[in-house]
């Protein structure tokens, strides 16, 4: 079982998500929505990969144009971008 990161990790996390296209930023938002209770260290350090990417790249990888390649082709970004691109 993961552990779940701690509200200070996770306010640290938000801030580090902010993105420059409005697109990027409302995939961030609905996940973060939807998962924040529960993010785990795994997933964040997932999205802490993903926030590494230019934002033309992710939004790229959010709208399942690309897949994960290099060094992004790992679990705990996979799970993250599975996440990220579930619509409801």
């Amino acid at each position: 079982m993961q552990t779940v990161i701690d509200a200070r990790a996770l306010s640290k996390l938000r801030w580090r998500c902010r993105r420059g296209l409005l697109e990027n930023d409302l995939f961030v938002e609905r996940f973060f929505a939807r998962h924040a209770d529960s993010l785990t260290a795994s997933q964040a350090q997932g999205l802490e990969a993903l926030m590494d990417l230019s934002d033309n790249d992710l939004l790229d990888l959010l709208l399942a144009r690309r897949e994960p390649e290099g060094e992004l082709l790992r679990d705990d970004v996979v799970q993250v971008l599975r996440l990220m691109r579930t619509p409801t």
